[in-house]
């Protein structure tokens, strides 16, 4: 059984020489204490335990510590893991955070960071190691599974994007510093670590023949209205399929966008924008024209389906309900928005794209047909006209020639 011989040593306070014995091999060390607080609950004293090698060792660091109490720099490094951590973030401090974010940074945690730093004490967690997980992700982070020629699912990791490992890094930032801010962490180890570079995406808006094209396979198109009101209107999807028609001024030719549809579990239900904005778009008169259409069109939509029909009931539910529903009154989903155009764009044989890329279109026309950056940003609801141009100050070839011609034109006046 193990002996434990303790003996305090003269005129040095709480310091005592320890000597244990194990396995019949003794070992001899010096320990001290000091107090670094009082429990809140019971008033009694808290105490911090060193131990060293060398008397002079250990009254080191309890001299230290016994400063930085005095000067109220001491800090108690916390015990939990980084996972636990993790868990305590996600359930208590995420109260202010909207449904989608918080499904995100779950992900996140569960997917990259659980595995990877999970295990390991907040307090000993280091900005080199984060930087190798970083590195890491670049290199084989994504698991991607597919089937070989004989159809058996193949596993292979390949690099995380830049724009991925920039939110796993995100995420983590954001756990560390309310960490800092309630006392576990002295300081973000995250801080100083470097995230890849974004290569900025170039933009693949619709050609004018494109475009052409596409409004006529539109007209064949159960979703024909909504991808065309996104086009000549710049909404992004979740703004159109979840526009109702107390928004629709159809005397005024005005929309209010004050709301979008999301997908939250097995539900789709109407959330604020972003950034909890309302914006007011004014309509040409062929966009009037297609709500027009879309109204009579739903109408008859609810005549048709008859007791199937899950939609509003009366006229007045009407004023208030989804512009866009499907030919039971039940919303359109997202996914289904975008399969059905991916089918679309396939036979046209235009390149791969999305319907964002309807929005992006929307902007092109409206820079190239003279609107300026402040009457686009207004209409596409950035948050600053910088982010418009930086988005769009370089999208075509067309608009370079045009300012040619007129630097031509100005200078051929001038003679």
């Amino acid at each position: 059984m193990p002996r434990n011989n303790t003996r305090r040593a003269q005129g040095t306070g709480s310091i005592y020489k320890k000597s244990v014995t194990r396995k019949g091999q003794e070992y001899t060390y010096w320990e001290a204490a000091v107090t670094v607080g009082y429990d809140p609950g019971t008033g009694r004293q808290v105490r911090k335990t060193f131990t060293g090698k060398t008397q002079k060792e250990v009254r080191e660091k309890m001299q230290a510590a016994a400063v930085a109490v005095q000067s109220g720099e001491y800090f108690e490094p916390a015990k939990m893991t980084v996972s636990q951590w993790l868990d305590l973030w996600l359930k208590e401090y995420s109260a202010d955070w909207k449904y989608k974010t918080k499904e995100k940074y779950e992900t996140v945690c569960r997917v990259h960071l659980k595995p990877a730093l999970g295990a390991t004490k907040l307090s000993r967690l280091t900005t080199p190691q984060i930087q190798s997980f970083y590195n890491e992700l670049g290199r084989s982070g994504k698991v991607t599974c597919k089937k070989d020629a004989s159809g058996k699912k193949m596993e292979r990791k390949e690099p995380l994007s830049p724009k991925s490992i920039r939110l796993v890094h995100g995420v983590l930032s954001k756990a560390l510093n309310t960490a800092v801010r309630v006392g576990y962490l002295k300081s973000n180890p995250a801080e100083l670590c470097v995230t890849p570079k974004l290569a900025k995406k170039e933009i693949t808006p619709l050609s004018d023949s494109q475009v052409k094209a596409f409004i006529a396979a539109c007209e064949r198109e159960e979703y024909g209205y909504i991808y065309k009101l996104v086009l000549f209107t710049g909404l992004r999807e979740g703004e159109a399929l979840g526009l109702t028609w107390d928004c629709v001024d159809l005397d005024n030719a005005e929309l209010k966008i004050n709301k979008q549809l999301q997908r939250q579990g097995a539900e789709d239900v109407l959330v604020p924008l972003k950034n909890s904005k309302p914006r007011y778009l004014t309509i040409p008169p062929f966009v009037v024209q297609l709500l027009k259409d879309q109204r009579r069109r739903q109408i008859e939509q609810r005549l048709k389906a008859g007791e199937m029909w899950q939609g509003w009931q009366t006229m007045e539910e009407m004023k208030t309900a989804l512009v866009f529903v499907k030919d039971n009154g039940q919303p359109i989903t997202g996914a289904a928005l975008y399969q059905r155009y991916k089918h679309i764009c396939k036979d046209l044989g235009f390149p791969d794209s999305r319907v964002h890329d309807l929005r992006h279109t929307y902007a092109v026309l409206s820079l190239q047909n003279g609107d300026s950056v402040k009457v686009v940003q207004d209409n596409l609801g950035h948050a600053t006209a910088a982010f418009t141009l930086d988005v769009y100050g370089h999208v075509s070839e067309r608009m370079k020639d045009d300012s040619a011609a007129r630097m031509q034109s100005y200078f051929e006046n001038m003679a």
